[in-house]
């Protein structure tokens, strides 16, 4: 192993001890990210029978999908403050907890209006995660190999989306159909729910075993419980100058600790916006609509209920696959080529498949089928395009948006952004049942429309971060065009 000066070289590779022991700590916050995918495509199996059994509309059964997205929303802006004065690790365990009841709620759920209070609750918890995980892993991870392991909550997020869509493909499955009654009276789609309580105990049961943050700690005063923590995460070199630069960022902090996020654009802070717009863009592509009603699509077009739900769980795999593959490359290649290339991808893909709905066919029954070749062109395209977004806006948002903050607003702008990202995702799911209905390509080239513009705003208004220290990004922003570093 070499060295400059008493520092090893490869000290913060992934590779060494610190590195893994960063690995360790970041795997079991982002198990947060896991739910966050469990909850966000668990009911994707289960949409049609919950539209069926509670005769709802396409309206009402959007509603039903997306409401738990303004949960999500109203957990993502309280997060902050609440992990601020109560730790990061009182808060994700909160958000197990709800997470834990509104699966155990939405499985016994008696109305469509109950469902919908249920998953409020779940979303609140979901919400909390989705801010704390990437903050926690933010805040322990050396800024060598920060990008990869911000990564990791995406990561998290798309095994939580593969879980939960083989998890419905297999109660499907074993029940011989969503309706069918399952195991103890309760129909498969229930179950599907239920199975929510495995995973959100789990992430409640790592909140007791993680060690707090040492930022968190520094702030209470509880140094030697900082400095014991860090010095498995950074060489004994270099731990007294880590502590140190801490200690002068949170004094820093909170000098400005009434700071506002208020400024001259629009009311808020430029930097500010940079995380709502990215956030939005991530949710404008329409990725979520894929992994919430893909298996009700699919089944639209002429593929039965058992084909649907396969091909949802191939979608799902393609996601995690392609997420390892930003993973590895975030910190080789930088973010803004990753995310311009992502969004060249996305914009083709969902125009081809606006094309492709252009053919499609209804027959006497209202049955709607995509001809040849249209139908496998559709399915091909709807995969590129997840392979476009897996390894790009996915993960690289959640990078940026826990880099791109001064410290003095970072928790406050991170649930802000999230906040909005929640917001986005509501809007589209709330809005695709009606909007497909109406018509599918123009549903589709919307999508499409949102890629193209998504690769031009980071062209023109995204620097490259790649490296660089976590409270040197935000210089980056201050001028427009600002030169990407070279490191």
């Amino acid at each position: 192993m070499s060295s400059t000066g008493s520092i090893p070289a490869d000290a913060f590779s992934l590779r060494s001890p610190f590195g893994r022991r960063a690995i360790g700590l970041s795997v079991a916050a982002a198990v947060g990210g896991f739910l966050f995918g469990f909850d966000s495509s668990v009911i994707n199996g289960a949409v049609d029978s919950i539209s069926q059994d509670f005769a709802l509309n396409d309206v009402i059964t959007g509603f039903v999908v997306a409401i738990a997205l303004l949960g999500c929303a109203v957990g993502a802006i309280i997060a902050g403050n609440l992990s601020d004065r109560w730790g990061r690790l009182r808060v994700m365990f909160l958000g197990a907890i709800m997470f834990f009841v509104s699966s155990v709620g939405a499985g016994l759920a008696f109305s469509a209006w109950d469902l919908a209070l249920w998953r409020v609750i779940g979303g609140l918890g979901i919400g909390i995660a989705s801010v704390v995980a990437p903050a926690y892993i933010a805040e322990i991870a050396p800024r060598q190999i920060r990008g990869g392991l911000a990564s990791l909550q995406q990561l998290a997020i798309t095994l939580g989306i593969f879980a939960a869509l083989l998890s419905d493909a297999l109660l499907a499955n074993t029940a011989g159909g969503a309706d069918n009654v399952l195991w103890f009276g309760l129909e498969a789609w229930r179950w599907m729910f239920l199975v929510g309580v495995i995973p959100s105990a789990v992430y409640g049961i790592l909140s007791f075993t993680l060690p707090e943050s040492p930022r968190y700690l520094i702030a209470k005063g509880r140094y030697a419980e900082a400095k014991e923590i860090f010095s498995r995460l950074v060489p004994a070199a270099d731990l007294d100058h880590t502590i140190r630069d801490l200690q002068t960022a949170i004094e820093t902090d909170r000098k400005n600790e009434g700071v506002s996020l208020r400024g001259p654009v629009l009311g808020l802070q430029r930097i500010v916006w940079v995380g709502i717009i990215l956030s939005v863009f991530q949710q404008f592509v329409g990725i979520n609509v894929i992994f919430y009603y893909s298996t009700s699509l699919w089944q639209s077009v002429g593929f039965d209920e058992s084909d649907s739900f396969t091909i949802s769980v191939v979608t799902s795999i393609t996601n995690v696959l392609v997420t390892l593959i930003a993973i590895f490359l975030v910190d080789r290649v930088g973010r803004k080529p990753i995310l311009l290339t992502g969004s060249v991808m996305m914009a083709l893909s969902l125009g081809l498949m606006a094309i492709s709905f252009v053919f499609s066919e209804t027959d006497a029954e209202g049955a709607v089928t995509l001809p040849a070749p249209w139908g496998p062109i559709a399915l091909i395209a709807a995969n590129v395009f997840v392979v476009g977004f897996g390894a790009s806006w996915g993960p690289l948002v959640w990078v940026l948006l826990g880099e791109i903050f001064p410290s003095r607003i970072r928790g406050k702008a991170l649930g802000v952004a999230a906040g909005a990202q929640w917001i986005a995702n509501f809007l589209i799911t709330i809005s695709f049942p009606a909007m497909s209905s109406w018509s599918l390509p123009l549903t589709y080239g919307m999508y499409a429309v949102f890629a193209a513009l998504s690769f031009f705003y980071v062209l023109f208004r995204i620097p490259e971060t790649k490296g660089m220290d976590i409270e040197q990004t935000e210089t980056l922003f201050t001028h427009k065009g600002a030169a990407a570093p070279t490191s």
